[in-house]
């Protein structure tokens, strides 16, 4: 039986990034036989560039293509709950760019049709992939690190007016919020895979750059279950672009590479507490492999998992915890109070953060 799989990319913006960085280099797994978008012009853009003949306009189309596995949903944010629901329930795997879905009612409603769906849903966050971050995930993982004191999440990036001219953006109803749902939530998701679940946050937002619905900055401060602090910061307002993540464990400091959209591909910064930690440690990672960053192993491994029975690289889980942190973030700016997750059906927020005005 043939272990390459059949992919249909649906959205081709950020599903360019797919095909080049998660598909192309992983040509002995997978073959991008479909694209879907509504713009012809880039449809046949992207098709030409890729050599790709199959061109859909109607996403229900491909949902009757026996020849395909996967559908990689890459299309804006209002519109993913439809196209995975439909995706699953169609038989087929499943790609989706994040945030999964737009609201803690909703991605509970996917985990649902998961449990009886025959493909697998793997949504996206190609920045937890790549050496510096899997050093530091290892270190952790083998109780090197010790008890977590704290750590600082700085997302410092830059969008200015010709990125909201894509009609989409900076809209609630379309992309759902702003630097906290399209741009801060992968640091978060990074700070969470390597320091655990949150117990409590007080956040803020603001609209401070752009005149936009959403909001573009951010701040709180944090509990983890762990019993360490935390503090977020993000603006899409920065002059440089840096993101920077540094956490404080009992035996070693971690600190990220700064490199805004790739914070895990070079090697981090470790400081071990003493020689005998820093000797455990070089042990640990003696004879280290390569691990590519970005959707070159999160696709690589959702191979794994599909064929070999691996865990999956994320999970709708995963995207529920980054879900949670936007639901709670909102609700305690809205409301000037610290919010205690987990968050459940009686949330005010459940059903929707958005504002009701922008609904």
């Amino acid at each position: 039986m043939s272990r390459i799989l059949n992919v249909a990319v649906v959205g081709c913006g950020i599903g360019r990034s797919h095909i080049v960085e998660g598909y192309l280099p992983n040509a002995d797994k997978f073959k991008v036989v479909a694209l879907c978008d509504l713009n012809q012009e880039r449809l046949d853009a992207i098709g030409d560039e890729f050599g790709i003949e199959r061109r859909i306009v109607n996403f229900d189309d491909l949902l009757t293509m026996d020849d395909i596995d996967i559908i990689d949903v890459c299309t804006p944010p209002g519109a993913h709950l439809p196209m995975v629901s439909a995706a699953l329930e169609a038989g087929k795997h499943v790609v989706c760019e994040k945030p999964l879905v737009g609201s803690l009612r909703d991605v509970d409603a996917i985990m649902a049709i998961e449990q009886t769906a025959k493909g697998k849903l793997m949504p996206v966050f190609q920045y937890r992939f790549g050496n510096g971050i899997e050093q530091a995930k290892r270190i952790i993982d083998a109780g090197l690190a010790g008890k977590p004191y704290c750590g600082t999440v700085e997302t410092m990036w830059r969008r200015e007016a010709p990125y909201y001219a894509v009609p989409w953006r900076g809209k609630w109803k379309t992309e759902l919020g702003g630097v906290l749902m399209g741009h801060a939530i992968h640091p978060h998701d990074i700070f969470t895979y390597l320091m655990g679940d949150i117990a409590r946050i007080f956040g803020r937002v603001a609209t401070r750059v752009n005149p936009i619905e959403v909001e573009d900055t951010i701040s709180a401060s944090l509990e983890m279950k762990s019993g360490a602090l935390a503090s977020f910061t993000a603006t899409l307002g920065s002059v440089d672009e840096i993101t920077r993540i540094r956490l404080q464990f009992e035996n070693v400091t971690f600190e990220s590479d700064h490199a805004p959209y790739n914070p895990g591909k070079e090697l981090w910064k470790i400081l071990p507490r003493n020689e005998e930690v820093k000797s455990r440690i070089d042990a640990l990672l003696a004879g280290w492999q390569d691990v590519p960053s970005r959707f070159q192993t999160q696709m690589a491994r959702f191979h794994d998992a599909i064929f070999d029975k691996a865990e999956l690289p994320v999970s709708s889980a995963d995207s529920r915890r980054a879900l949670e942190l936007v639901t709670a973030f909102y609700h305690s700016s809205s409301t000037h109070t610290e919010v205690v997750l987990p968050l459940g059906p009686d949330h005010p927020l459940y059903q929707s953060w958005v504002p009701t005005e922008f609904r």
